[in-house]
Parts: C-alpha cells; sequence; structure tokens
C-alpha cells in the first residue's frame, strides 16, 4: 500500500482493524506511521450547540440555529457520559450569542452519541452554552427546564413524542421537486404516499432516518406529509431533557446530511404562502397518572389548564407562527383555544384510541416547526403541575 493510498484511507477513518491494534505493523508503513498512528488512536468529537436563532430577523427563516465544530481527542473516551467530556469554548460574537470585546462562551456537553456519519469510535456532543462565570448562556433553554424540574414532575415520569415536520428546499429557495417556476398538482395526493409523482426527497429522509438509529436516538418513524416535499420524523416517547436533546441532535443529522444532498431543510412554518399546508411540530404529552387507567381524568384536567396558559404557550411555540395557525390546513386559529377528540383543527386533539381506552395522552398541535423543543418541554409542565 503506498503512502499516499494509506492517508487516504486514514482520512476516511477506514483503516483495517489490523492497523488500528498492531503498532509493530504500522511501524512497516515508516513514511506514514504518524497518519497511521492519529488515525489508529485519535477520536473526533463534534461539538453542537443551538445559538438560539431559528427564525429571527438576523438570520430568517431559511438558516437553522445548528452550529458545530470538531474536537480531535488523541485518547478516545468510549463512555458516552457527558461527565467524561471536556467543555470547550467558541466565539459568540460570530454565533450572535456575545459582544467582540468579550467574546468566549462555554460549550458544556449534554449528551453525547455515537457518530453515524463519521462512524468508529467518532460522537456527537450534544452541548448547552454557558457564560464564563459558569452562568447559564441566555439561549440555554435547556438549564431553564433543567431548573424547572421537581421531584413531584420526576415521580410522574413525563413522556414525550415529537413530530418534527421540515421542507425540503433547492439552494435556489424553490421547494425541492416542484417544477421550476410553477407548483405540483394541489394538496391530496402527497400524504404517506409513493411513488416519483407523489413523493420527493425520500433519498435524504431515509438517510437521516438510518442516521437517527445509528446515532442511538429514540426516533419512532418517519413520513411524507401533506404538501410535496414536506417531511416529518418521530422522536419519542421520552423524557423531558432528552426529548430537547434529541430534537436538536436529529435536527443537527439533518442539515448536515443536507450538505451531502444539496438539499436545504428549513423549519420555516409557512414556507410556501397560499392553500398549502403549513410545518410544525406537534407535540404529545403525558404523564403516569394519564396512562393509568382511567387517566383520562389527569388529561381532560391538563387541558383545562392549558386552556387557560394559551397565550404564554403561544408566545414561546416559534417564530412566525401566525402565519401557520390560521384555522385552515388542520389548524386552530392561534388566537383561539379548543380542544376535541381526533379533532386535527384543534390546538389540544385527544386521539380517538386514548378516549377509548380512557387514558393515555394528548396531543399540542400549536408549536411550529421551528419551535425550541425544551420550550415545548417545559411550559407542558409548567402548566400540568401549575
Amino acid at each position: 500500500m503506498s503512502c499516499s493510498q494509506l492517508s487516504s484511507k486514514a482520512s476516511l477513518a477506514a483503516l483495517p482493524t489490523n492497523l488500528r491494534k498492531s503498532q509493530h505493523q504500522a511501524r512497516r508503513h515508516r513514511g506514514c506511521y504518524a497518519v497511521v498512528r492519529i488515525s489508529a488512536l485519535a477520536q473526533r468529537a463534534e461539538y453542537i450547540w443551538a445559538d438560539g436563532l431559528e427564525g429571527s430577523d438576523s438570520k430568517g427563516l431559511v438558516f437553522n440555529e445548528m452550529r458545530s465544530k470538531t474536537k480531535v481527542i488523541q485518547k478516545p473516551i468510549t463512555s458516552l457520559d457527558p461527565k467524561d467530556f471536556s467543555d470547550w469554548s467558541y466565539d459568540g460574537s460570530s454565533t450572535g450569542q456575545a459582544e467582540g470585546n468579550n467574546s468566549d462562551c462555554i460549550l458544556r456537553p449534554a449528551a453525547v452519541y455515537p457518530d453515524p456519519i463519521r462512524g468508529g469510535e467518532d460522537v456527537l456532543v450534544l452541548c448547552s452554552v454557558y457564560n464564563p462565570d459558569n452562568t447559564a448562556h441566555a439561549t440555554n433553554t435547556r438549564a431553564l427546564l433543567e431548573n424547572l424540574l421537581t421531584p413531584a414532575m420526576i415521580a410522574e415520569k413525563p413522556l414525550y413524542g415529537f413530530e418534527q415536520e421540515y421542507t425540503m428546499l433547492e439552494k435556489s429557495g424553490n421547494v425541492h421537486g416542484w417544477p421550476l417556476g410553477g407548483y405540483p398538482a394541489p394538496q391530496g395526493p402527497f400524504y404517506c404516499g409513493v411513488g416519483s409523482e407523489s413523493v420527493y426527497g425520500r433519498p435524504l429522509a431515509e438517510a437521516h432516518m438510518d442516521a437517527c438509529i445509528r446515532a442511538g436516538l429514540g426516533i419512532s418513524g418517519i413520513n411524507a406529509e401533506v404538501m410535496p416535499g414536506q417531511w416529518e420524523f418521530q422522536i419519542g416517547p421520552v423524557g423531558p431533557l432528552e426529548v430537547g436533546d434529541q430534537v436538536l441532535t436529529a435536527r443537527w443529522l439533518l442539515h448536515r446530511l443536507g450538505e451531502d444532498f444539496g438539499i436545504v431543510s428549513t423549519f420555516n412554518p409557512k414556507p410556501v404562502k397560499g392553500d398549502w399546508n403549513g410545518t410544525g411540530a406537534h407535540t404529545n404529552f403525558s404523564t403516569e397518572s394519564m396512562r393509568a387507567d382511567g387517566g383520562m381524568v389527569a388529561i381532560k384536567a391538563a387541558i383545562e389548564k392549558l386552556s387557560k396558559t394559551h397565550a404564554e404557550h403561544i408566545a414561546q411555540y416559534g417564530t412566525g407562527n401566525e402565519m401557520r395557525l390560521t384555522g385552515k390546513h388542520e389548524t386552530c386559529d392561534i388566537n383561539t383555544f379548543r380542544s376535541g377528540v381526533a379533532d386535527r383543527g384543534a390546538s389540544i386533539r385527544i386521539p380517538l384510541p386514548v378516549q377509548l381506552l380512557n387514558k393515555g395522552y394528548l396531543e399540542d398541535r400549536r408549536p411550529a416547526a421551528n419551535v425550541d423543543p425544551y420550550v415545548v418541554a417545559r411550559l407542558l409542565l409548567k402548566t400540568t403541575f401549575s
């Protein structure tokens, strides 16, 4: 094997197993020894965080909030325990999170997953952002959720199922698969469709699902959505901190794979004006009391409380949500709160099987696709346990 061939393999983290295990054999490639040794022993950790600017005026509704950079760790850490990974820093003035004269922001590992793209011992490190004085950054909504969790809440074992819708775009801004300068057939044939006349973008959606599975995320499914070029993946059921950690990691994977496919994924709540569905993040929520026999009593009690905090939730349920919550296209009007069984035009839907079993969960249909999942988890807990 030539030195250039070996270097190429090393750069792809694809060295043969025997080279990883045997320094003696590695020494036979004396001209390339340093490359072999680094590839065999080092680990790449992709530190991921959110800048908190999804849908803001400074970024607009196309640019996403996810950021990341790579740390090379010479001796791999194999525990997947975030406490075993060191804090890191970055230039917050370049992400809208600090001023240039005091720009350091701290990345604190919160969750670690196997890296499904690089493979091997490489990892994804989902981080929370802290200030240099060890206080949570203003964009660190995970800390707010963590501080809210009480023993009573934890004892109720809250679970979430997060339905993340998104729309695939060409880099030109045109919806992926749509005719240039025009529109496809009206909505109807596309939801959960099959066939090239009905479904656009399946290769990316499938690759993303596979990556989430290999990363160990609690992904529970995918489907093509009502508007062509629009898709959904579901995370859950998982706990309150886990839903935020896993949704953000899954979003990062979607954007990262989009680089390889040449597709931009947007969480714009209304990417196409007119008679087209918007893009949401319906959130299924339950507590142990809701899931127990007769749990409908707890579900109805939670809905009654949610009806009284509607404005508080709406104010934090995503930027541009007013364009989506119009009372049309399977939504309730943004200024109205309504609940109902099997009603996709309600604010809170009780699935029909839940009513039949008299226990289960509720579905909050108000969050926009660009909502912060930690915020949804926190507000549902705060209201339910008030």
